[in-house]
């Protein structure tokens, strides 16, 4: 496949020093992340500790949290490339909030249970496909082209420390005040998320020609699968990323509850294994870049992978006592590294050589693939840890992991040794906004 040549912008060389568009971005994002990490502490706790949830309503919690990427990543695509994407952020933020705060009010009203944490679950996991595919695709049109990894690092890095601040704040939240009174401060945070959005400057709609020659809703949405699979260096990408995304979707299903429960960690011991892997969310996507530019993204995309699978073992392992613990949190740290070099790393090359008006139909495929597979292996990991136990569930979890790295040992991506140039602009989509002028997937694995 030949690549493109590098599209032109008149803020090519422009720093991300001082570019409120981006700061907006990145403020209102971390924002939600860090209410959203609140929220992934709380829910296990509420659902086990307070509503005696079992293995299997846990993975079915997970799996209808997953269920509306597998049903709308597509169509949303689609949508986000015809809609402004300030609006959407701020519709969905707007939408999120309210949708949280019906977990503390049912508690407030003696109605909270676990099929009420299920539909919140759906509805909540419906808004975020759509907010996160006009947060990922928003990007490539508010950054120039030279500063896109640099980007989308920077936002790693911040998610990273949103993601361990907002779980040390949840687990003292939880603490201190019970789990479902939590829900409010993460009601809260989608509403600052909302404000932030609506400070980032508006790229506007696709060019008037482009529009023209929209096909519907399905034409479009088979272009984005159809450029996927066509291209060999997206398309390789994309298998790995899906497969992983399984794995980590059976395992994420069970991890939770295994340390509350085989464990014995507590939502204190939870909280500090989580909080303890977003610092290493944080280290590695401070050092994508570097890390890249030093070993090329071939490498460093095979070693990332190779690491998160790695990393896993010592959940396998794991026994109650404090340990452990720390095993764990070093583990996770290590896992969510690696996870964040790749993330950064895998999306900024496809994005770099991804035709601007296909850049969210693009990443809502792989997000279909990748996020859209979750539901169901959370289901699968139900079935297996009722069958066979949590650890047997969590073991075939961690061999997945390793089908990955034998992807891209035989993808053309491991012998790339420097970042692709810049896709073309087409129809005058896509380039920077105003002069100075930014990705969005909760940090943790490779990502879609």
């Amino acid at each position: 496949m030949s690549l493109p040549t590098p599209r032109t912008s008149s803020g090519e060389g422009v720093s991300l020093r001082g570019h409120r568009g981006f700061t907006a971005y990145l403020a209102g994002e971390s924002a939600g992340l860090a209410g959203s990490s609140v929220h992934l502490v709380a829910l296990p706790v509420l659902a086990v500790l307070e509503l005696d949830a079992s293995a299997g309503q846990v993975t079915l919690l997970a799996s209808l949290s997953h269920l509306p990427t597998f049903l709308l990543a597509l169509p949303a695509g689609a949508v986000v490339d015809r809609q402004p994407k300030r609006a959407l952020m701020v519709g969905t933020d707007l939408a999120a909030a309210a949708i949280v705060a019906v977990i503390p009010v049912a508690t407030l009203t003696g109605r909270l249970s676990v099929p009420v944490l299920c539909g919140v679950a759906l509805l909540l996991g419906a808004v975020t496909v759509v907010h996160q595919a006009a947060a990922i695709a928003i990007v490539p049109q508010l950054v120039a082209p030279a500063l896109l990894h640099q980007a989308n690092s920077r936002v790693g890095a911040a998610f990273g420390a949103a993601d361990t601040a907002g779980t040390y704040l949840g687990t003292a939240v939880v603490a201190l005040v019970g789990a479902a009174r939590a829900f409010w401060l993460d009601s809260l945070s989608y509403l600052v998320s909302a404000w932030c959005a609506s400070r980032i400057p508006d790229p506007g709609r696709p060019a008037a020609g482009e529009m023209q020659r929209r096909r519907g809703i399905a034409g479009e949405i088979w272009e984005g699968l159809a450029y996927t699979a066509r291209t060999p260096l997206v398309r390789d990408l994309v298998l790995a990323l899906t497969v992983t995304g399984f794995a980590t979707g059976l395992t994420g299903a069970l991890f939770a509850f295994h340390l509350l429960t085989a464990v014995d960690a507590g939502p204190v011991g939870l909280g500090i294994v989580m909080g303890v892997s977003g610092v290493g969310a944080l280290v590695g996507a401070l050092l994508a870049p570097r890390i890249v530019a030093r070993f090329g993204p071939g490498r460093t995309l095979v070693v990332g992978f190779a690491t998160c699978a790695v990393s896993g073992v010592p959940l396998l392992l794991a026994r109650p006592g404090a340990g452990w613990l720390a095993v764990l949190a070093l583990a996770g740290a290590c896992q969510l590294a690696a996870a964040a070099v790749a993330g950064t790393t895998q999306r900024s090359l496809r994005q770099q050589i991804c035709p601007p008006e296909l850049q969210s139909r693009a990443q809502q495929t792989s997000t279909w693939l990748v996020s859209g597979s979750k539901p169901f292996a959370a289901l699968a990991g139900g079935g297996l840890a009722t069958t066979y136990g949590v650890r047997p569930a969590l073991l075939a979890g961690a061999l997945l992991l390793l089908v990955p790295v034998a992807v891209l040992w035989r993808s053309p991506v491991r012998r790339m040794a420097a970042m692709p140039v810049a896709a073309p602009a087409v129809g005058g989509v896509g380039g920077v906004v105003g002069g100075n002028r930014s990705p969005a997937d909760k940090p943790g694995k490779p990502g879609s």
